[in-house]
C-alpha cells in the first residue's frame, strides 16, 4: 500500500493536472456524504421537536421546517445533488486510473470507489444523521434554501414529472401532505414512549384524554336506582332524616318516582332553612322547583357533555333514553375521574359503598356497581363493551336470573352470587386468583337447587 501511495505521488508531481482531479474528486465524496447524511437527518428528525424550535426562534429549524413543508421537491434537491457528484466521483476515479495505471485498472478503481463511498459515504454519514439529526437538520436548512433557491427550474420540472408518475398509481402528494397528522393511536405511542420526558401521572391523564372520545355518559353514570334524592310522598320525619345524613350537595326531588321530577335541591339552602325553622313539605317543594333539572340523551360522548357542564355551569345530569325515561345520572366528578384518575389513588385506602373487603382477601360487591368503576378501583379486566353493570354482566354471561349460591368464573375471578331481589343480583363475593386454571367461563350451582 506504501508503494502505491508512494508511485501515486510521484505521478502526480510529474503530472500537475492530476492534483486537481484529487482535490475535486475528495470534494465529491465529501459532498456525497452531507447529501446522504442530510437527507436521512431531514426525514428522521422529530417534526413536532423541529417545530417546537421553530417556535422558540431558532432560525435553522425555521428554514428546515419550510423546506418540509414541500418533502418532494426537498428529497428531488437532494437526490439531485447526491447523483450528480456520485456520477462526477466516478467519472473522475476513471480518468485517474486512465492516467495513472492505464485500461486494465478501470474495473478495479470503480470497485474500489464503490466500496469507499457506500462505507463512508453512504452507511456511515446515514447512520450518524439518523441518530444525531438534530446538528445536521440546522445546519444544512441554511445550504438547502439556497440550493433549493438555484436550482428552482430543476427541482420544480422533478417535482413536477414525479408527482405526475404517482397520481398514475392513485396518489396525490398534495393530499397526502395535508394528512400527515397523528391520529389517535399513533399520539397514545409517543405519549407511551415519552419515557421521564413526561410524569406518569401526567402520562395517565393525557392517555384518558384521548380515550375519552370512544365513551359516553352511559360508560360512566350511576344507574337510576342508585340515585338518591327527596321523595315528597314519604314520611317527613324520613325525610328530614335523609336531609340531615346525606352526604351529597345536591339531590333532586320528585313526587313518587323519578319520572315526576318536582326539581332540583341545595344542600346550602336547605341548611339556612332549617337553622330559621321555616322548613315543612310546601316550602321543600317551592325550593327544589326553583332550579330545573338538567337532562341529557343518552350516548352523548364525554367530550361534549365536558363540554356542556362548562357551558351551562353544571355538575350533573340526568341521562334520558328516546323515551324520555331516565336512565342515570352523570356527574362532572365522575367525568374528571375519567381523566385524572381516582382522588384517593392508593388501593389500601379505597373505601367505596359498592365494594367491602374480607379479611380472607376476598370482595363483598354491590352488582349494581359499573364494571369501568371495579376495573379501575380493583384493577380488574372485566369486558367493558357490554353491559354496564357487574349485575348486567353475570346476567348476560348465565343467561337466566340464577338463585344465590350460583357460582362462575370470569377470567381470574371467581363469583358466587350472595344476593337476589326484585330479579336481580344484589351483592356477589368475588375471589382473585393469582393464576388462572380455567380458562373461559364456568357456572355451578352450591345451593343444591337449579338456577329458575
Amino acid at each position: 500500500m506504501t508503494k502505491v501511495f508512494e508511485h501515486l505521488m510521484i505521478i502526480v508531481v510529474s503530472d500537475p493536472a492530476l492534483l486537481p482531479l484529487l482535490g475535486l474528486l475528495v470534494l465529491c465524496l465529501v459532498l456525497s456524504a452531507f447529501f446522504s447524511g442530510t437527507e436521512t437527518a431531514m426525514m428522521s428528525f422529530n417534526r413536532y421537536r423541529l417545530r417546537t424550535m421553530a417556535k422558540a426562534g431558532n432560525r435553522g429549524a425555521i428554514l428546515a421546517e419550510r423546506l418540509l413543508t414541500r418533502p418532494d421537491r426537498l428529497i428531488g434537491l437532494i437526490l439531485l445533488g447526491n447523483n450528480l457528484v456520485n456520477n462526477l466521483a466516478a467519472t473522475l476515479v476513471t480518468i485517474i486510473v486512465l492516467r495513472v495505471w492505464g485500461d486494465g485498472w478501470v474495473a478495479l478503481g470503480v470497485g474500489v470507489l464503490t466500496l469507499f463511498m457506500l462505507i463512508f459515504c453512504e452507511v456511515g454519514p446515514k447512520t450518524y444523521g439518523a441518530l444525531h439529526p438534530r446538528r445536521l437538520v440546522v445546519t444544512s436548512a441554511y445550504i438547502y434554501t439556497v440550493l433549493q433557491w438555484a436550482m428552482r427550474p430543476a427541482v420544480f420540472a422533478i417535482s413536477w414529472i414525479t408527482n405526475g408518475a404517482l397520481r398514475l398509481v392513485g396518489l396525490r402528494v398534495d393530499r397526502e401532505i395535508q394528512q400527515m397528522a397523528l391520529s389517535r393511536e399513533e399520539l397514545r405511542t409517543v405519549v407511551a414512549e415519552a419515557g421521564a420526558m413526561i410524569p406518569k401521572s401526567h402520562q395517565g391523564m393525557l392517555m384518558s384524554v384521548l380515550d375519552l372520545e370512544r365513551m359516553t355518559v352511559n360508560d360512566i353514570m350511576i344507574p337510576r336506582q342508585e340515585i338518591a334524592g327527596i321523595d315528597l310522598e314519604e314520611d317527613w320525619e324520613r325525610i328530614l332524616d335523609q336531609l340531615r345524613q346525606t352526604p351529597h350537595t345536591r339531590l333532586p326531588v320528585y313526587r313518587g318516582d323519578l319520572g315526576q321530577m318536582v326539581g332540583l335541591l341545595h344542600m346550602r339552602r336547605i341548611a339556612q332553612e332549617l337553622a330559621k325553622g321555616d322548613l315543612d313539605r310546601d316550602r321543600l317543594g317551592e325550593i327544589a322547583a326553583q332550579r330545573e333539572p338538567y337532562y341529557v340523551p343518552d350516548g352523548t360522548p364525554l367530550p361534549m357533555q365536558l363540554s356542556n357542564f362548562q357551558r351551562d355551569r353544571r355538575r350533573f345530569a340526568f341521562v334520558v333514553n328516546e323515551y324520555g325515561d331516565i336512565e342515570g345520572l352523570v356527574t362532572l366528578e365522575d367525568l374528571l375521574e375519567e381523566i385524572v384518575g381516582e382522588f384517593t389513588s392508593d388501593p389500601a385506602t379505597i373505601s367505596h359503598r359498592d365494594i367491602h373487603r374480607e379479611p380472607s382477601g376476598a370482595c363483598i360487591v354491590n352488582a349494581s356497581a359499573m364494571i369501568r368503576v371495579l376495573n379501575r378501583k380493583l384493577g380488574w379486566q372485566l369486558p367493558t363493551d357490554g353491559p354496564k353493570t357487574l349485575n348486567g354482566l353475570l346476567l348476560e354471561k348465565l343467561e337466566t336470573i340464577p338463585t344465590a349460591g350460583t357460582s362462575l368464573h370470569i377470567g381470574n375471578l371467581d363469583m358466587e352470587v350472595l344476593q337476589i331481589a326484585d330479579n336481580a343480583i344484589r351483592t356477589v363475593r368475588v375471589i382473585e386468583r393469582s393464576s388462572v386454571k380455567t380458562a373461559g367461563i364456568a357456572a355451578r350451582n352450591t345451593s343444591g337447587t337449579a338456577p329458575h
